[in-house]
């Protein structure tokens, strides 16, 4: 088995997919008016439409803008670089500045439009470094 992606369900599409491009540099790939993909080397960050629901047994299964359980956590090459090149795009989404876990991580914590938690870290002990790397 292999972990392939997570999908966060949202009202705005569009909106969702334009931010991630802006805070990733990197191209989401809007295949439908209702699904859209980040693909990157590990996994895949999947963007639905309230509508894609209908498909999964209807409005109850998931609701967007929703979210208090889970981080979605990108790995970059240097959190305070990454923080000065977001911080006015990110504003008052901004959680947690630039600051070293106990684990090892540098990380800059922050919420999307929806409201989902996201992460962006790197590892800046040896520790944490082999843990990641392998």
């Amino acid at each position: 088995m292999q972990f392939s992606s997570v999908r966060v369900i949202t009202a705005d599409l569009k909106r969702l997919v334009s931010f991630y491009e802006q805070v990733t540099g990197m191209p989401v790939t809007q295949y439908t008016d209702d699904f859209a993909e980040l693909r990157t080397p590990l996994a895949t960050l999947a963007i639905g439409s309230t509508r894609t629901l209908q498909l999964f047994g209807g409005e109850e299964v998931a609701e967007a803008a929703r979210n208090r359980s889970a981080i979605l956590e990108f790995r970059v090459e240097d959190v305070d670089s990454t923080y000065a090149k977001l911080a006015d795009l990110l504003g008052a989404a901004i959680v947690q500045k630039p600051t070293t876990m106990p684990w090892g991580n540098r990380s800059l914590l922050f919420r999307d439009p929806d409201g989902n938690l996201v992460n962006f870290f790197a590892p800046i002990t040896p520790e944490a470094r082999q843990r990641l790397d392998g």
